[in-house]
């Protein structure tokens, strides 16, 4: 899947775009069946203060728990997509997920990632969210504030959250992207961004995906995050070949 150039132009102009879609049928469920996975085994951790009122869990990394999600940055249909947004070639630097059970599910605190990485130029990074479940106000889904990439957004502890950073703007100013299960939100660095509470009957949970452009790494080389190569890279097995698996399995 290619992105339009009308997507691309909203990134550049607006530092978000959306892409229903973007994930198939299949695609989803195999996701939906790690995620299940990862719950059934305890594997989120809650990272709330308050975790007997609300809950916000987290998993952090992905990729040496699930070979779907380590397959997945490596398909051709993101390298392209994030090619097209932030410039080749492409390194990705983290992957994490979040998880809001029904009713008591927290929403994550007004951010920019670039608070987090530091990059000197918040276009040249982005995230790629997955709505791993449908998302809509209901449940929480992710929210931005579009144009808002070169503002100076001053960053506090979070005092709902053991180790997030906040900070704090008009709510007037959010877009909330509904989605579908399987389509995804490309945000970039600079991007205020946060999620809601979970209000309905259903879990809800997402996936984030952060790249950046290599050649704007130097800021980040002395940092923790991965840094794995993707532009002319070939993963160990396909993501398609690990979704008929993990369907096969669930057939089985």
């Amino acid at each position: 899947m290619s992105l339009r150039q009308a997507q691309v132009d909203q990134f550049l102009t607006e530092g978000y775009t959306t892409v229903p879609h973007f994930f198939s049928e299949d695609e989803v469920a195999a996701m939906q069946s790690e995620v299940a996975r990862w719950i059934k085994s305890g594997m989120f951790r809650d990272v709330s203060t308050n975790p007997e009122v609300r809950q916000n869990y987290q998993l952090i990394p992905l990729y040496p728990r699930s070979r779907l999600f380590k397959a997945l940055p490596f398909t051709p249909k993101v390298i392209d997509a994030v090619g097209n947004l932030i410039g080749h070639p492409v390194i990705k630097i983290l992957d994490q997920s979040f998880y809001k059970p029904p009713h008591s599910g927290m929403g994550t605190s007004w951010h920019t990632d670039n608070a987090y990485f530091k990059l000197r130029d918040p276009l040249r990074g982005t995230a790629m969210w997955i709505a791993i479940h449908d998302g809509d106000k209901t449940n929480g889904t992710l929210k931005v504030v579009p144009g808002a990439f070169n503002e100076d957004l001053p960053h506090t502890r979070d005092p709902a959250s053991d180790h997030h950073i906040y900070t704090q703007l008009d709510e007037s100013r959010a877009v909330h992207c509904e989605l579908e299960a399987g389509g995804v939100v490309f945000f970039c660095f600079g991007t205020p961004h946060a999620t809601g509470d979970n209000q309905t009957d259903d879990r809800r949970v997402g996936v984030g995906i952060h790249f950046v452009n290599q050649n704007y790494m130097s800021s980040l080389q002395e940092k923790h995050w991965e840094q794995t190569v993707l532009s002319g890279e070939v993963a160990s097995k396909s993501f398609s070949s690990e979704v008929a698996s993990i369907l096969a399995q669930a057939d089985a």
